[in-house]
């Protein structure tokens, strides 16, 4: 099936197709999704921000906010970011392709056997050097025991030492692991061995790592610890600090903290931009008019920056027309839109199913002068696909090539989107194969769509095969890609397959408190089919993993799930290890196996259990006659409400069956009816 029309395919062929890697993004986000947006242009650098910057610094931009794992951001509202820096050209760089997809393979395979994994580096023939490692621990992406197996491996080597970009990406990999006491050890090393390698930067990279996980006071900490590795923080770095909790949604903290180091670091507009950014992703526009008096106050005049972050707050609360009076003051103080501007209004129209009024923004948006860029067509495309005019959409792609804005992988996976929510897998697959022919590479994120598609229809050997594909082009699965194959295995009753896919997520350090659900859902699976062995042996790979901190509801997962299934003294010897690494069972598991200890008449067990909870209640200052009770009473609340859904489900059945025979019995009586008035009707003898 053809996607383009003959004047796109001639576009190409006389052009070419040079797309651009996705590099910046403006977030859009659908109905339970966000997705990325590329810009190219979307940026824009206030010249007061660049003559604050210091030179030994990397240079700071202005992007669009993202925020991961459950952000409640309704728009890409512009904040600061600090931009990459890549210090390798792309010919010096792609001489490394062949020894990173080699030393990846064996990670891959041997990452949880070390010695092998060692001698198996060794043997493989790649010579460790500048530049190989930080793209080996790039191409490892979210699987950080990879990573680290790497970089632990590489220190070894003789006549190698370890860059700061290697130190600084690992900082980035055991941040994501949230292994911070890794982290210090490893800054701790750079004093010891590379002190000239510590930077600022690198406690940057920190303080964000720890702002994603919400650890606010840790991130502020690190502003007091970096005097002791000889870095003293400037603007620059306290600007970092404010944008990083800003972005994760801690504003209340970084308005406090703005307020409490005003003397010692003086505001700049990357300041005051970040405060607004934070209040208006919060929705709160009076605090951010309030920021926004504090910069006049300041001296410091507001840029296109500054104006679209309180559009976009104006755009998000559904103000549109405060959103328009904005754009006309805008005007009125010599700062003319761009298509940043223009595109928050469009977003927010889309957004609506006000398409007409986008359209109408968007004609008005060319007729000012203001360039159309890759980003507007691409929100357009995703409006109009998300209210299922998926005709409008290729339309507007046909339109976007013609004007020479190449389309990206996210302007594809809007389309996309719309054929899996019509289950229309061909489509999507031949969406994929039309991007490779043009030379626009699928992403992670175009993957996941497809592979989620066919594992939803059944297809599960499509995904297994596009699964292949993807690592072979380079890509590294992410914990999402495992979390839909795993399911997809599961629902096709392949266990052996799902368990694979599960241990190999676990080996890359890519298994975390989110994915507990896919834990139960694998648990109960495995248990219910009678494959007690197998789900030992699932469990034992978690608890030997150096990467997996599990917590009580981990542990309560795989009790409850032996419990159930009546594997009772499995349960307790669970639970005894549970407690050995000085995890507390919640009162309900402990009522529960109780219970079960006393049906089999097994008092070594039940003794001790009681005593090791016992001992841990004291150490934590609970009555244990409360924690028995609380026990007993969450038992019988759950019993309770099992009980009261069977008799929902049971009188909604019943309802169900009664309406179905009204509405039988009312049918038969309306054919009664019609049959004897064509009766009468056709009976000549009246």
């Amino acid at each position: 099936m053809q996607r383009f029309s003959a004047k796109t395919i001639l576009f190409f062929n006389k052009h070419g197709a040079p797309f651009l890697p996705l590099r910046k993004s403006l977030v859009i986000e659908h109905e339970n999704a966000v997705y990325r947006l590329f810009s190219t242009g979307f940026e824009v650098s206030s010249s007061q921000t660049s003559s604050q910057s210091p030179p030994n610094h990397k240079s700071s931009k202005f992007d669009s906010s993202n925020v991961k794992n459950g952000s409640t951001s309704q728009f890409g509202i512009v904040h600061l970011e600090a931009s990459p820096v890549n210090h390798i050209n792309d010919q010096y760089y792609d001489e490394f392709a062949s020894d990173v997809e080699k030393v990846y393979r064996i990670l891959r395979k041997y990452h949880s056997r070390v010695p092998k994994l060692e001698l198996a580096l060794k043997e493989s023939g790649v010579v460790v050097r500048s530049g190989l490692t930080e793209r080996v621990l790039n191409r490892c992406g979210d699987a950080g025991n990879l990573a680290y197996r790497f970089f632990a491996w590489a220190s070894k080597q003789p006549s190698y030492r370890h860059s700061q970009e290697v130190y600084k990406a690992m900082i980035k990999v055991l941040g994501k692991m949230r292994q911070f006491g890794a982290v210090w050890a490893l800054i701790e090393e750079m004093r010891q061995e590379n002190p000239q390698l510590i930077s600022p930067q690198v406690f940057v990279i920190l303080m964000r790592r720890f702002a994603s996980a919400r650890m606010v006071h840790k991130a502020i900490e690190v502003l007091d610890e970096m005097p002791k590795y000889g870095c003293e923080p400037d603007e620059y770095v306290f600007g970092c600090l404010l944008d990083a909790l800003c972005k994760n949604g801690s504003i209340k903290e970084a308005a406090s903290l703005f307020e409490d180091m005003r003397f010692r670091f003086p505001p700049t507009v990357k300041h005051f931009t970040s405060l607004l950014y934070g209040w208006c992703r919060e929705g709160k526009l009076m605090e951010a008019k309030h920021v926004l008096v504090q910069m006049k106050d300041a001296g410091i005049e507001p840029d296109i920056v500054v104006y679209n972050n309180l559009l976009s707050g104006y755009a998000q609360a559904g103000k549109m027309g405060d959103a328009y009076d904005l754009l006309k003051e805008m005007r009125r103080k010599g700062c003319e839109p761009n298509a940043t501007s223009y595109t928050i209004l469009i977003q927010s129209l889309c957004k609506h199913e006000k398409l007409e009024e986008a359209m109408r923004v968007f004609v008005e948006m060319q007729r000012n002068g203001c360039q159309v860029d890759v980003v507007t067509y691409t929100t357009l495309i995703s409006g109009f696909c998300k209210w299922g005019k998926i005709k409008r959409g290729y339309e507007l792609l046909d339109q976007m090539i013609q004007q020479g804005h190449p389309p990206n992988q996210l302007t594809y996976q809007h389309i996309m989107m719309a054929h899996e929510k019509k289950e229309e897998l061909e489509e999507c697959m031949e969406l994929v194969n039309e991007m490779q022919k043009i030379g626009c590479t699928p992403d992670l994120n175009i993957y996941n769509t497809v592979i989620r598609l066919a594992c939803k229809l059944g297809e599960i050997k499509e995904g297994a095969r596009l699964w292949n594909e993807m690592e072979a082009s380079g890509l590294s699965p992410g914990i999402d890609t495992f979390v839909i194959m795993i399911n997809g295995f599961l629902e096709q009753g392949c266990l052996v397959e799902a368990c694979e896919y599960f241990k190999e997520m676990v080996g890359r350090g890519l298994f975390a408190a989110p994915q507990y659900g896919t834990l139960k859902e694998l648990m109960n699976s495995l248990l219910r089919a009678d494959k007690l062995e197998m789900a030992k042996d699932t469990w034992n790979c978690i608890t030997a993993s150096k990467g997996c901190e599990l917590n009580v509801s981990a542990w309560t997962i795989w009790i409850h799930a032996l419990f159930s299934k009546g594997h009772v003294k499995e349960a307790c010897s669970f639970c005894i290890d549970m407690m050995d690494k000085d995890l507390m069972p919640q009162p309900d598991t402990f009522a529960k196996l109780m219970r079960g200890l006393r049906k089999l008449y097994n008092r070594e067990f039940a003794a001790e259990i009681t005593e090791k909870v016992r001992k841990m209640a004291a150490d934590r200052q609970i009555t244990f006659k409360m924690y028995k009770r609380r026990g007993e009473r969450d038992l019988k609340e759950k019993a309770k409400e099992k009980k009261d859904g069977r008799k929902r489900r049971a009188r909604q059945r019943s309802w169900g069956r009664d309406s179905r025979r009204h509405h039988w019995k009312t049918f038969k009586k309306l054919l009664h009816s019609l049959r004897s008035k064509v009766l009468i009707e056709t009976n000549p003898w009246g």
